[in-house]
């Protein structure tokens, strides 16, 4: 008998071809089956994968504005009595400022102005920080707040009382929160509170008051401060604020005054830093005249962040 040849798609070919398939088609649905089946015990799976925890919010504030030219040129000239007796080269650099030097304007600015004159001299300066959380869980504000909360502490005036319900008291009425009483520190001489030190050394009826060069006028107290102007934390300004009042200079011939203002906005820190330095026959610095100047300039540029 005549052997038969082979020949490709012959019987046997596509018998083999059915196989493959079959097992071809078999593996897929075991594949299949696998996916959407329970896991295997030897396969780890990662419980958080696919769950992201949403980031904390960002800042109000993206870039600052140039503060040499945020200061009205009429609020300069009451800051820096000096600058007006100058020749107009001089006045008109005295005016100018000058710009503090900085690696990302974005992120920190600043400007400063002084004028001298034979026996009063003026500084002011303006530091406005941006802060930014880089920390997902932290937004840019409670970051800006915890920087905030270390430069009141270094100013030695305490924080605001702790509330019942466990957290701190807001200092100011703008941002929705309880209003805590106003914190005081002791005074710039090491003596007790002005508050209570008004309380304790007040005139008795008929007798004389009292009054000494402290730099605010009469005081009932006898002490550094008419009460009000103590250091203290402000109210309606900005998020939360404080004033730091420093009564101090370099020699006894020389009297010197600071003032700070500091106020946080969303995620931006404002400070105003004033001084003034009497030489010679010249009165004391004034308290009241100097934070009223001060507060003036930081409620300028409270409104002009609302812009």
């Amino acid at each position: 008998m005549q052997r038969k040849r082979y020949a490709p798609g012959g019987t046997g070919s596509t018998a083999r071809t059915a196989l493959v398939l079959a097992l071809g088609l078999g593996l897929g649905a075991g594949l299949s089956g696998c996916s959407s089946g329970t896991p295997a015990d030897d396969v780890t799976v990662d419980a958080k994968a696919g769950v992201a925890s949403p980031a904390a919010s960002p800042g109000r504030y993206r870039t600052l504005f140039e503060p040499c030219g945020a200061v009205p040129q009429g609020v300069l000239k009451e800051m820096l009595p000096g600058a007006a007796a100058l020749p107009d080269p001089e006045r008109d650099k005295a005016y100018r400022g000058t710009a503090a030097v900085t690696y990302d304007t974005d992120r920190r600015v600043g400007c400063s102005w002084r004028a001298d004159a034979p026996e009063t001299s003026h500084r002011l300066s303006l530091d406005i920080e941006r802060v930014v959380s880089y920390d997902a869980s932290v937004s840019d504000d409670d970051r800006a707040q915890e920087v905030y909360v270390r430069k009141q502490l270094a100013a030695d005036i305490p924080l605001p009382p702790v509330t019942p319900s466990g957290t701190a008291g807001t200092p100011t009425g703008t941002s929705g929160g309880p209003t805590a009483p106003p914190a005081h520190k002791p005074s710039a001489t090491g003596g007790a509170d002005p508050v209570d030190a008004a309380a304790s050394t007040a005139p008795t009826p008929g007798a004389p008051t009292p009054t000494g060069p402290t730099g605010s006028g009469p005081t009932p107290s006898g002490g550094p401060f008419t009460t009000g102007l103590e250091s203290r934390v402000l109210e309606g300004l900005g998020e939360v604020a404080y004033l730091d009042d420093v009564l101090g200079g370099p020699g006894a011939s020389s009297r010197q005054r600071s003032v700070g203002v500091v106020f946080r906005t969303s995620n931006v820190i404002v400070t105003v830093s004033y001084r003034e330095e009497a030489t010679g026959s010249a009165g004391a610095p004034d308290a009241r005249e100097l934070q009223e100047r001060a507060l003036k300039l930081a409620r300028l540029l409270a409104d002009r962040l609302e812009e």
